[in-house]
């Protein structure tokens, strides 16, 4: 992938995340904000702004955990990687 997907991630865990700076690497379910349709929103969010479906295999806490396993999810997603 050409772009860094971080920017945009961040931006829009910003929306969620408004008085609290959110490290690349910091596990987002762990800081008790996270809740079922805050999920969904993040899935959504993802398949629109990088033009991929989510798999169900992918549909792990693993992958969404922080910017940075987004960004690693994305960048799988969008060179065609299976897994």
């Amino acid at each position: 992938m050409s772009t860094d997907p971080r920017p945009a991630l961040r931006t829009f865990l910003a929306r969620f995340f408004q008085n609290r700076p959110l490290g690349d690497d910091e596990n987002i379910f762990s800081l008790g904000y996270v809740n079922s349709m805050f999920a969904l929103e993040l899935v959504a969010f993802v398949e629109r702004e990088f033009s991929f479906k989510v798999a169900s295999e992918d549909l792990e806490i693993a992958n969404f955990r922080s910017v940075d396993a987004l960004a690693a999810l994305v960048a799988r997603k969008v060179r065609g990687d299976v897994a």
